[in-house]
Parts: C-alpha cells; sequence; structure tokens
C-alpha cells in the first residue's frame, strides 16, 4: 500500500521525531525531553494508554517522515471520535503537512465527495496515483491512501508544499515503533485515585459560610 504525507496547522515548533533527512530515529533529539533509551522502554501499554488519554484509537497513530520538516507535537491530537492528527512543519519555509488518520474507506465513486483538509463545500478533483489517490481541493493538495477499514492522509497548501514531496510523506507513513510513539505521544496524565482533602475546611459541617448573623448584620 502507498504511504501518504504531512499538513495543516501553525502551531509551535516543538523539536521531536523525524529530522530534515529522515535518517535519525524519533526521540533522538536530547531537547524533546525524551531520550532514546526512555523511549524504548516505554512498554505497549503505556503507549497505548498514551493514545487513549488523547481519545485517539491506538491502531489510528501513524508517523511519518518529510525532507526539511520536524513534527509540531503541540499539533499532536485526535481527529473525529478517535481518530489521528499531526502536523509537520518545514524549518526553511514554514510550510505545514498535516498527517491524519481516521476510520473509513476512500474508491473511486467516493472520492469526488470527500473534501480536501476538512472543507466542506469546496469541489474536489482525484487522480489514481499506485495504490493512493491524488487529491486537490479548496487551494490544498493530499494523497490518501486506503488502509484496513481506515484512511491515510497527508496534505498540505498547493503553493506551499511540493506534490512530489506530498506523495513521498504519503508512502512514508506507517505504524510507529516503540521508540517513535514514545517521542510522538504525550504522557498520559494520571488519574486520581480519591478526591483531594482540602485543609483550609472546618472538620463538620459542609464548609459553606456562616450567614448567622446578627440584626443589621
Amino acid at each position: 500500500m502507498t504511504r501518504p504525507t504531512r499538513v495543516l496547522p501553525v502551531l509551535l515548533l516543538a523539536p521531536v521525531l523525524l529530522t530534515a533527512c529522515g535518517s535519525e530515529k524519533a526521540g533522538a533529539d536530547p531537547a524533546s525531553g525524551t531520550s532514546v533509551r526512555t523511549a524504548e522502554a516505554a512498554g505497549q501499554g503505556e503507549l497505548d494508554a498514551r493514545a487513549q488519554a488523547l481519545g485517539v484509537a491506538p491502531e489510528l497513530v501513524h508517523v511519518t517522515e518529510a525532507p526539511g520538516f520536524t513534527l509540531a507535537r503541540q499539533s499532536v491530537g485526535v481527529l473525529g471520535d478517535d481518530g489521528f492528527s499531526a502536523t509537520w512543519v518545514s524549518r526553511e519555509t514554514g510550510a505545514h503537512l498535516r498527517l491524519s488518520v481516521d476510520r473509513g474507506s476512500i474508491t473511486a465513486a467516493t472520492c469526488p465527495e470527500q473534501p480536501v483538509g476538512d472543507m466542506p463545500g469546496e469541489r474536489t478533483s482525484c487522480e489514481r496515483d499506485g495504490d493512493a489517490w491524488y487529491r486537490t481541493g479548496a487551494g490544498r493538495h493530499e494523497y490518501a491512501v486506503p488502509g484496513r477499514g481506515h484512511v491515510v492522509r497527508v496534505s498540505g497548501e498547493l503553493d506551499a508544499v511540493p506534490r512530489d514531496v506530498l506523495r513521498g510523506a504519503a508512502l512514508a507513513a506507517h505504524r510507529p515503533d516503540d521508540a517513535e510513539a514514545a517521542a510522538l505521544l504525550p504522557s498520559a496524565e494520571p488519574v486520581p485515585g480519591a478526591p483531594v482533602e482540602r485543609g483550609d475546611l472546618p472538620p463538620a459541617g459542609d464548609g459553606a459560610p456562616d450567614n448567622n448573623v446578627d440584626v443589621g448584620g
């Protein structure tokens, strides 16, 4: 199956995951705060918990790479009900690649009906390219790669991201290994086990203000 590339929002750049040439493993950047050793130590259960804490189905989490693009870690999040979305940013031009994965399918019949870049009401043109679909509409273009019960999409602005970069990123999209997933997904917040006790409440009563005031008070 062919693989897509990334696209979309303008977010703070956080170093992490993929390098300009795509030769380093995710998590190798010391500035990311996640060492390779830490990433490799993360078990599958922990990684699944991280995805679920975002509301994302673990099996829909994907990563990709493109020359000159770096993951904007703040962009990682849920798409729709339990899909996945993340954005990579060009350090040189500021262009965005958005990678999104959601449940569903795409065929010759349904491709024109599905908007590019979540822009409803816009006309979509579709062109078959191997196992993928090259799609344009609303000033954006996208590669959509159907999978088993889901579609991987990589999109960007027509005038900012060349088609060959988009295609390469789409073909490079894949399920992350443990190190990549640990660098990609934020740590799951601990769930409180019991209510926090406050020390500023009286030992008796409900802690409401005392309204028993004198006349005129």
